[in-house]
């Protein structure tokens, strides 16, 4: 199964709101993992509107100073129920993320186990070059999905990073770009053409909807109808549409991408055998 993280460039372009979103539509068993490092799990006080005390990656650091880390992992995640999704929770504060630079090595080690085992696994990575990213869970993704908004200034922002990931992060490896708000204004063609990076996906823009990813918020009452009549109208709406389709998009190039991956780091490997061989 795939490892997929989603990082962007700027603040507030929807990661965390998305990803957990395209968990919620993901064709198959999945573990999403909040490893952004700015602390303060916006899931928890978000989607979970702050109802949950679940252990998370501070206590899965603990557990890996006892060598205990692939054991641990199991219980630290949680369950969401009537899903086939489990959240790794990030840290509680910034003051945490120094802690957190040495577990990202072993937790990839562990995350391929877990991916090994038929789960697949969505990390948010948070925003790029932070003190204490992720960089190894995004180096050895078998797909980094850098989330933008189509606006000018978050393409601005996203340029630089988006040349990096591919030319100097992530030698080798396919990195492409998940869009929230195709159209406003730019299309994705054009956003793809500025960033140099092929568009894997499109989110729409709705504020309300994504709110109750974000926030925990209830779904936009329809004039007519109470509770359910909202559950069957966030369905059925445009914005959970789009997730559903970014999560079969992005859940099939993985197949493909995680097989490339493989090939080329076989190639290296042989290479690097051959180099160092009497």
């Amino acid at each position: 199964m795939a490892l997929v993280t989603l990082v962007s460039a700027a603040g507030s372009p929807g990661v965390t709101t998305t990803g957990l979103g395209l968990a919620l539509c993901w064709p198959r068993p999945v573990v999403l993992v909040e490893a952004d490092p700015a602390g303060s799990s916006a899931l928890a006080a978000g989607y979970f509107r702050g109802q949950v005390d679940h252990a998370g990656l501070v206590d899965l650091a603990m557990a890996h100073r006892s060598g205990l880390l692939a054991e641990a992992l199991p219980r630290i995640v949680m369950g969401v129920p009537d899903t086939d999704v489990s959240i790794l929770f990030g840290s509680r504060s910034h003051e945490q993320a120094p802690g957190l630079a040495r577990l990202w090595e072993p937790l990839l080690r562990a995350l391929r186990e877990v991916a090994a085992d038929g789960q697949d696994v969505i990390v948010d990575g948070g925003r790029l070059g932070l003190a204490s990213w992720p960089r190894q869970l995004v180096a050895h993704s078998d797909l980094t999905l850098l989330v933008t908004r189509s606006t000018l200034p978050a393409l601005v922002a996203a340029r630089s990073w988006a040349e990096s990931l591919a030319e100097d992060v992530l030698p080798g490896h396919d990195v492409k770009l998940l869009l929230v708000g195709e159209g406003q204004p730019y299309r994705a063609g054009e956003v793809a053409k500025t960033l140099g990076l092929g568009v894997a996906a499109t989110v729409g823009w709705d504020p309300a909807r994504a709110a109750v990813y974000s926030q925990g918020a209830d779904k936009p009452a329809p004039r007519f109808g109470g509770a359910k009549a909202a559950d069957r109208a966030f369905r059925h709406s445009a914005y959970a549409a789009s997730l559903q389709r970014s999560a079969e998009a992005i859940g099939s190039l993985t197949e493909l991408t995680r097989r490339d991956t493989q090939l080329f780091r076989g190639m290296i490997a042989a290479r690097t055998r051959q180099e160092v061989s009497p």
